[in-house]
């Protein structure tokens, strides 16, 4: 399968720590790819290397189907937002944006404003980017990387600094450029919300990737279930398959899983009550992307 981005046993080393260490992931096109990590996990170094902002120690990058070299001819392809988003503080959003234009060879001297609009920032763009709040320059740096409605959109915690109102139009934002053709690759420290639209991720723990799934693949890992107490589970086990329960697991200490038929704990509790089986404890509960993460990464402290 062709990738629009792969990386193969992808390295990074500054001295003797392995910022990456043989990281291959795989994009599609059309992917909305999340990158979840701690601090320091190697996120934000993969995405500079894959936006040529920084070279592997070993390993390779494909992007486009081009490698090496041939990468650099892609980099119009390219809409980056890792952390500077790299204006010039004493101009204008508009004027920023102009000059990228620019540089892209973007003559349509309307695609600076409908960018500002794109990105909430249509009311500001004379001001002086200076003068901008943190969020504010947050969405400059959107919309720079939006310059040239490049194929691949890599952005590095893109909604750092906003508040719930700008965080659900940057959702809608992504997904409506998602439907339009464009692939991203977003990290974010905010899981609950990278649930909302992520297709694809990839899960990296200092320096390595321990997980790479689709985000339907995820959700069964993180779907809902019953867990079960009871006095006796063995006997709680036949009273479930007479229920027609059988996706359900018991674990060391007696605890039981149940993983279907979800709206029967009230049927669950008379069954057991008729057998003499007290239910000891019972509740519905829903595993999140970020309680995944954290199990599966463990207590790992981050590194300095």
């Amino acid at each position: 399968m062709a990738y629009i981005l792969e990386t193969n046993e992808l390295t990074k080393t500054y001295g003797k720590k392995h910022a990456l260490d043989s990281v291959s992931i795989h994009v599609n096109e059309g992917d909305i790819y999340g990158l979840v990590g701690r601090n320091g996990a190697g996120k934000t170094t993969l995405m500079k290397i894959a936006g040529g902002l920084a070279n592997a120690s070993s390993g390779e990058v494909s992007i486009f189907g081009r490698k090496g070299s041939e990468i650099g001819d892609m980099a119009d392809q390219r809409g980056l937002l890792i952390e500077d988003p790299g204006y010039y503080p004493d101009k204008s959003g508009f004027a920023n944006i102009y000059i990228k234009c620019l540089a892209c060879g973007i003559k349509d001297k309307n695609e600076p404003k409908r960018l500002l609009e794109m990105v909430g920032l249509g009311n500001v763009g004379r001001l002086r980017v200076k003068k901008y709040s943190f969020g504010m320059k947050q969405r400059l740096g959107i919309a720079l990387a939006f310059v040239g409605n490049p194929r691949l959109m890599i952005l590095d915690e893109p909604i750092n600094g906003f508040d719930p109102e700008g965080i659900s139009a940057m959702r809608e934002l992504i997904l409506k450029k998602h439907t339009e053709g464009t692939t991203f690759i977003i990290s974010s420290h905010i899981l609950d919300e990278l649930s909302k639209i992520a297709t694809t991720y990839g899960i990296i723990n200092n320096g390595r990737l321990i997980e790479e799934s689709s985000a339907e693949a995820l959700k069964e890992k993180c779907k809902s279930k019953i867990e079960l107490i009871a006095d006796n589970p063995s006997g709680a086990a036949i009273v479930l398959e007479q229920l027609g329960i059988t996706k359900y697991r018991i674990f060391d200490g007696g605890r039981t899983e149940i993983y279907e038929q979800l709206d029967r704990t009230g049927d669950i509790t008379n069954a057991l009550a008729a057998k003499g089986i007290a239910t000891l404890e019972i509740v519905k509960k829903y595993e999140s992307l970020e309680n995944y993460y954290l199990k599966l990464v463990g207590d790992t402290k981050e590194e300095e």
